[in-house]
């Protein structure tokens, strides 16, 4: 085994994989998506029910809660304020 990494933070190996950047992003939209779900179990809101008051197709707001999907900040702010929560993104 090669212990060029070893030692090494899991940035750094992404960064040197040159995949940092899409790493990151496929796990803000996982965290966001099941968040999303996990509010919406406390509310004890269906799908379909999060659908009906987005005005969109249960297929939308599977998409929405599927992080290998890109959607938009508008959808998300909207789900968000459906099952009581925001939506704060920064730049750090």
């Amino acid at each position: 085994m090669s212990k060029m990494h070893m030692g090494s933070s899991v940035d750094d190996f992404l960064n040197s994989q040159g995949i940092f950047e899409q790493a990151q992003a496929q796990a803000v939209k996982e965290v966001v998506a099941w968040q999303l779900g996990e509010a919406m179990k406390d509310k004890k809101t269906s799908r379909n029910k999060v659908a009906t008051l987005l005005k969109a197709s249960r297929t939308q707001v599977d998409r929405v809660l599927d992080p290998k999907n890109d959607i938009t900040l508008g959808s998300l702010q909207r789900a968000a304020a459906i099952v009581g929560r925001h939506l704060r993104i920064e730049l750090v």
